[in-house]
């Protein structure tokens, strides 16, 4: 169960990797007002979504304990970022507030997982 627990924790950091790292391709972009969402932003959001669940599901398979209320609050985060990037998916230049929103939010799940304990 460790292997898998482990499998899973490292496709949930290439996801954190492609959504932070499409952000931050898009910084130079942004600051000319020409930031758009990158599919790496969305396809990072959904990885991190789908791998996040299945860790849950296996810490509690393992009787491993789980902070439901981080989780939570993680999990109503990375609805909003995928929900914001959905939907600015397909237009050429995103506003620099939403955008500068998404990154702000991305980080604020990072330092969420790192630092609570």
């Amino acid at each position: 169960m460790d292997v898998l627990i482990h499998l899973f924790v490292a496709l949930h950091i290439i996801g954190i990797a492609a959504l932070l790292g499409g952000f931050l391709t898009q910084m130079k972009a942004m600051g000319q007002g020409a930031a758009r969402f990158v599919p790496a932003m969305l396809h990072g959001a959904l990885t991190m979504l789908i791998t996040g669940a299945i860790l849950v599901g296996l810490n509690q398979a393992d009787d491993q304990p789980v902070n439901n209320i981080k989780i939570g609050i993680k999990m109503a985060l990375l609805v909003v970022i995928l929900g914001l990037v959905y939907v600015k998916r397909d237009e050429e230049t995103v506003d620099k507030s939403l955008f500068g929103l998404v990154g702000a939010l991305t980080m604020a799940n990072i330092f969420i997982a790192v630092l609570w304990t």
